[in-house]
């Protein structure tokens, strides 16, 4: 067979580890050519492309779900690592190729969908909490450490070679697949697979969304992480060229935000999260965590400082517990039966977001005019760029209007989970579902349409 030893969890993690370590060595020059190649919208124009890139990942991510059920993980891993990376070498050669490039990739940027799916086929049920937790750390831990090393490398010895450092990692992790990253579907499964139907219901993005409204219960909870999850997903996508542009933080000030957000994001939802469960319960530590978030968003909103902004990330990393929160409520409310499709529906949900949050961000920041018509010029004594500065005093009394919305949309999510009742049972009617699963599953490979997608979602050992 292909590959070094037998498949296991520990190639997936170097795949992902890889990946994701060749984009965090960007995240610096990544700002800078976004703010040189649209000057005039930078924040729109950066929704749009992030915007573009989630929907088509959320459109696209079931049918290569489907299809790595049919033709096995190996060549699917391939596929997306190839497609997620290929923009990395254009970023020098041609920006406008390169942020094109990247909305275009959004088609194939579901690597997590077909790891997870891999780690799916070589784990027993009880092993798969574990084993999809090592993933995410991996995950984290590539992020914690790459943005630092990219400012570093940029500013010791230009952009170019941080470009090039990324392109060899990418090609090493394609590499790494072809030579070492064994096949996970089982043999027995692949031949008669191989001439397997795949139905409109397997590729429908839109499948499990379909199910939300028929349990009132499964609604209140999709709400709560439809109107939380929008604007954290818009967040993400602007909030570290807003802290280079706007706030004038320096690139290795960025680089350090992410290391020290992701280690306190890493603390709150491992030791800070088992001790709210186990002390406050499940629902109180949903809303504990979503209050938290209205604080984060609303301080991010009004802050004009640096420290306000390294101060806010911290309360960030405490409102990083609610998802896991959530995903522990379904867990242990859905009947076994039923895990299936709730996860589904919540996957679904947050794949909708990633698309819709970056594009309503970039719009809100073009409506209210937030932009910075210059490059930043070299930083003053206090830390902070001089233009930046000088752009903060001119601009009116909210300086990250689109913060201030996500505020109150997360407000009306901690409104609607103040419904959610702490112990019920979810009967979302399935039973097409379960039918389809069981005509297209195997029994080491429980991904449905839309699912498995998050690990937390798996399994009720948060």
């Amino acid at each position: 067979p292909q590959g070094i030893g037998s498949p296991s969890v520990y190639h997936a993690v170097i795949v992902i580890f890889l990946e994701f370590f060749a984009w965090g060595l960007l995240t610096a020059p990544t700002l800078v050519v976004l703010h040189e190649t649209f000057p005039k919208h930078t924040f729109l124009m950066n929704g749009l492309i992030q915007g573009v890139k989630g929907l088509l990942s959320f459109l696209s991510a079931p049918l290569i779900g489907a299809l790595s059920d049919v033709w096995g993980r190996k060549s699917f891993l391939l596929l997306t690592v190839f497609f997620t990376c290929a923009p990395i070498p254009l970023m020098k050669i041609s920006p406008w190729w390169y942020f094109a490039v990247i909305s275009v990739s959004g088609v194939f940027a579901v690597t997590f969908s077909v790891v997870f799916a891999y780690v799916a086929d070589i784990t027993q049920e009880h092993e798969r909490s574990m084993a999809y937790g090592l993933v995410s750390a991996t995950f984290a831990a590539s992020l914690v450490t790459s943005p630092a090393i990219g400012a570093y490398l940029g500013r010791a010895y230009g952009d170019s070679l941080v470009v090039v450092l990324a392109t060899a990692i990418a090609l090493l992790d394609i590499c790494f697949i072809l030579v070492a990253v064994p096949e996970s579907l089982p043999e027995k499964m692949r031949p008669a697979s191989w001439g397997a139907p795949i139905s409109w219901e397997q590729a429908d993005p839109f499948a499990s969304l379909k199910k939300v409204g028929q349990d009132s219960i499964v609604l209140l909870i999709c709400i709560t992480v439809f109107l939380s999850y929008l604007p954290e997903a818009g967040q993400y996508s602007s909030f570290f060229l807003y802290l280079r542009q706007i706030m004038g933080f320096s690139s290795e000030s960025v680089a350090a935000f992410i290391a020290v957000l992701g280690i306190l994001s890493i603390i709150a939802q491992t030791i800070v999260l088992s001790l709210l469960m186990r002390s406050i319960g499940n629902k109180n530590t949903i809303l504990l965590g979503l209050g938290f978030q209205i604080l984060q968003l609303a301080w991010y909103g009004f802050g004009s400082e640096p420290w306000m902004m390294w101060a806010a990330g911290a309360v960030a990393a405490m409102s990083s517990i609610t998802f896991p929160a959530v995903s522990a409520l379904v867990s242990r409310t859905a009947d076994a039966d039923q895990q299936g499709v709730v996860q589904g529906m919540i996957t679904g949900i947050r794949g909708l977001c990633n698309g819709l949050g970056p594009a309503l961000y970039g719009f809100i920041f073009y409506i209210f005019h937030v932009e910075l018509n210059e490059l930043p010029m070299p930083e003053s004594p206090s830390g902070g760029s001089v233009v930046a500065q000088y752009h903060l005093q001119q601009n009116s009394i909210i300086p990250g209007p689109p913060f201030l919305f996500g505020a109150c949309s997360v407000l009306l999510a901690l409104l609607v989970a103040l419904f959610i009742p702490e112990h019920t049972n979810l009967t979302v009617r399935s039973s097409n579902w379960k039918k389809h699963c069981g005509s297209h599953g195997h029994p080491h490979s429980p991904q449905a349409p839309g699912e498995a997608k998050e690990p937390l979602l798996q399994d009720t050992n948060v």
